[in-house]
């Protein structure tokens, strides 16, 4: 079983540079390159060529596009990962996500619909899913 704050998978390249804490509360249009944590609220949208990781007691309200998303808080939005998306047990998404790689752990909340984007050498076209409002499990 995963530990409270273990975000294992996460690779070399994507460690946490910047965190806004749990005091942080911020609403606008956030765009960054290198990678961020959010563990406060937050309200508007995201933009980043980055990586992000949206914390367990995280409140975020706000469309994303970044290279890869993790998510152990709540997301209201719509989220496009261009490499992947995890979610972990304690993630709850409210909206629609964009991917080429998807991880979801068990007790994860979705409500939305899901597109995987086409990768080189695939031979069929985009899948899509679509899961409402329950709980998901590997």
């Amino acid at each position: 079983m995963a530990k409270k704050n273990d975000y294992s998978d996460i690779k070399e390249g994507e460690k946490v540079e910047t965190t806004f804490s749990s005091t942080t509360s911020f609403s606008g249009i956030l765009k960054f390159d290198s990678s961020l944590k959010v563990e406060g609220k937050f309200k508007g949208k995201i933009i980043s060529k980055g990586h992000l990781i949206i914390g367990e007691n995280a409140k975020v309200n706000a469309n994303i596009k970044a290279q890869s998303i993790i998510i152990a808080g709540e997301v209201k939005g719509d989220v496009e990962a261009s490499d992947r998306l995890e979610m972990l047990p304690t993630g709850k998404l409210y909206g629609n996500i964009k991917t080429k790689k998807l991880k979801m752990a068990d007790g994860v909340v979705f409500e939305g619909s899901c597109q995987m984007l086409e990768t080189i050498g695939r031979n069929e076209s985009s899948a899509r899913s679509q899961v409402k409002g329950i709980p998901v499990s590997s």
